[in-house]
């Protein structure tokens, strides 16, 4: 396992040298897992448990990883810099992370993987820790897509009525469960799940949908979501921030920001030119609009032609900002509390504005956050057409109904977290065998 580096070279034995016995084990991964994983890392040491920080080296670069680690001011432990195709980055998790996870158990602890989300990493670190007949804690457990029933709602040619369909969103009825999108996260977030042994549900429809399949009522705590802790910690460090430094026609917000990275757009053209088309609209119309860019971002603009003209727009239009994504997490969050409306095909950017209270667009036909869309500050605009998206991102825009939407993703979640995790743990392990789940 000559690819695992250690922050020391003395990692297992200093780890077996803690008197305690389990090790709580924070994996991350991706840009998200980074966000919502280190206030739960900071708590547990807080209280103090023995807890280390593992990174897979998903995401390796400064603007996805390095730069947020330095923001925090976290190292990890060790890094598995896994790369590759799909297949392989999942292989090398299972086989590299199982390998840390068995010399961790050869010296007599009790491992606690958590696991956040649905990434790739929560699935392939589940799976690695069950091998070893350690259980999870998984950390926004229960995410599933809900799709609109587009069936019963006219969404017609001409004069689309947005007023109409806020409100048919609104309506938990007109919601129907079986995407399979995003790919692979809603996957991935289901493979965790069978891994997992206690489930941290960001809202009462996670649970809803958890009982439904079966998992015990009394492993899934509805904790909220610890991205809330994340960005209220963020914009209290906002005068650190030199975004407005860089980017000055943003400070007076009216804008909207749009991130387009999910693969089901940025491989489908027909999606990706309905979702670009609306923007270029937007931006000839002299509205402000910032396009975060990422590597799906970049590679759809390359692949479907439009990379030189997107790169003309941005120097013809002083109200367009085209920019690869940012290294810092306070910068993005100080940006968005600005911004008009965000439209973004992304998860967490629609719990961040529901924190925010900022308007959300999701460009998707469903959403693994449809109870934001369901609470009033989040509308679905479904990839098909231009005009469509564009008429549903001006009806968001400073709409004070969807500003004044209930939070919902609650506050000091990272500390309910780790109240669910004592909890379980004063009863007996986070693994349990069959005939301690019946009582027999």
């Amino acid at each position: 396992m000559d690819e695992i580096t250690y922050k020391s070279d003395g990692f297992y034995d200093e780890v077996a040298a803690s008197d305690q016995s389990h090790v709580h084990l924070i994996l991350i991964a991706t840009k998200p897992d980074i966000i919502k994983q280190i206030p739960l890392y900071k708590e547990l040491q807080r209280r103090g448990h023995l807890v280390i920080l593992g990174h897979t080296g998903q995401h390796y670069d400064e603007n996805l990883s390095g730069g947020m680690l330095k923001e925090f001011g976290v190292e990890p432990d060790f890094n598995l810099n896994v790369r590759g195709a799909a297949h392989e980055v999942v292989s090398q998790i299972i086989g590299r992370l199982g390998h840390v996870i068995g010399e961790l158990k050869e010296r007599g602890k009790i491992v606690i993987p958590y696991v956040h989300g649905d990434t790739t990493t929560c699935m392939a670190a589940a799976n690695a820790g069950y091998c070893h007949r350690f259980s999870s804690v998984h950390v926004e457990a229960g995410i599933r897509t809900l799709t609109p029933k587009y069936g019963e709602f006219d969404l017609g040619e001409d004069g689309f009525d947005c007023r109409a369909w806020r409100a048919f969103q609104m309506d938990r009825n007109n919601w129907e469960r079986g995407s399979q999108e995003p790919f692979p996260e809603q996957f991935n977030t289901r493979c965790a799940e069978a891994a997992t042994g206690i489930h941290l549900a960001p809202v009462e429809l996670d649970r809803e949908f958890m009982l439904g399949e079966g998992y015990c009522d009394d492993r899934i705590f509805v904790v909220g979501n610890s991205v809330a802790d994340a960005t209220h910690e963020a914009m209290s460090r906002a005068d650190q921030s030199t975004v407005f430094e860089r980017h000055p026609e943003l400070e007076d917000g009216n804008f909207v920001r749009f991130c387009i990275h999910r693969g089901e757009n940025c491989s489908n053209e027909k999606r990706f030119r309905a979702i670009y088309d609306a923007m270029k609209m937007m931006i000839d119309d002299g509205r402000k609009v910032l396009l975060i860019s990422l590597f799906k971002t970049e590679s759809a603009l390359e692949n479907f032609g439009l990379k030189k003209e997107v790169e003309q727009m941005a120097k013809d239009h002083d109200n367009f900002v085209y920019s690869p994504v940012w290294a810092e997490y306070v910068d993005v969050m100080l940006a968005m509390s600005k911004a008009a409306v965000c439209a973004t095909d992304s998860g967490s950017m629609q719990e961040e504005m529901n924190v925010l209270g900022v308007p959300c667009v999701t460009l998707r036909f469903g959403s693994d956050r449809s109870e934001s869309a369901i609470n009033g500050g989040n509308i679905i605009a479904p990839p098909i057409d231009a005009s469509l998206i564009k008429s549903v991102i001006e009806y968001a825009w400073d709409n004070e109904e969807m500003r004044n939407a209930p939070k919902i993703y609650g506050e000091n979640v990272s500390s309910k977290c780790i109240d669910a995790v004592e909890e379980v743990l004063n009863k007996g392990d986070i693994f349990r065998a069959e005939e301690e789940r019946i009582g027999l």
